[in-house]
């Protein structure tokens, strides 16, 4: 799996190759790529909060590439900043918020698809996306990366775009419940899988040396 997620990346970025090129050429600061990256991706999550799921799905798929190109044109024009790295997370942060919100509202509200156990398993995704970000963030500020787990934040926004722009609310709505749910799981598994690391990293026993080494 993580070979053909590699094949999609690598193909993803030679289609988007043109796009970096031209906004390198026009100078544009990473940093207002990642705001208006962000901003589609907060409209995103109200367009699924007004029950156009299959919309919400096709607009946040073609604006992901915000996402990537904002730290390409950084390291293409070397303006790679500790307070763009600060800052692009933290709108990740804002933008992961709107887009999980985004369905819990729906699932609140929705006339035909307002459905209880969606509100609380939505809910529950939300907390977890938020856990498996502050635990690496963390991790970090005690000086080493905890990036594992099965979902990252490229798989979360293909799996709240892609399947959503081809399904909508097919099958009463059971597709989009499916994947609301696979979310949940798979981010609450990455969020004990990345405990687990920095458990294991910080009480490690240190490797002893001999006299002189």
């Amino acid at each position: 799996m993580k070979a053909i997620w590699s094949a999609i990346v690598s193909g993803y970025l030679k289609v988007i190759a043109p796009v970096a090129d031209w906004l390198v050429a026009k100078r544009v600061r990473p940093n207002t790529i990642t705001t208006i990256g962000t901003l589609c991706t907060c409209t995103a999550g109200v367009i699924f909060a007004t029950g156009h799921i299959r919309t919400g799905g096709w607009f946040l798929g073609l604006t992901a590439l915000f996402d990537v190109l904002d730290g390409t044109v950084a390291r293409r024009t070397g303006t790679t900043t500790q307070f763009g790295a600060f800052y692009d997370s933290t709108l990740d942060r804002v933008a992961d918020g709107f887009l999980l919100g985004g369905l819990v509202v729906f699932y609140s509200t929705h006339p035909e698809h307002a459905n209880q156990a969606m509100v609380i398993v939505a809910t529950l995704a939300l907390i977890a996306t938020f856990l498996t970000s502050y635990t690496n963030a963390r991790a970090e500020g005690l000086g080493f990366s905890a990036r594992v787990g099965v979902l990252q934040r490229p798989e979360r926004i293909t799996l709240l775009s892609a399947p959503q722009a081809f399904f909508g609310l097919a099958l009463h709505g059971w597709v989009l419940g499916g994947i609301v749910t696979l979310l949940m799981v798979t981010a609450w598994i990455t969020f004990f899988q990345r405990m687990a690391y920095v458990y294991r990293i910080t009480t490690a026993a240190p490797t002893s040396t001999s006299p002189g080494e």
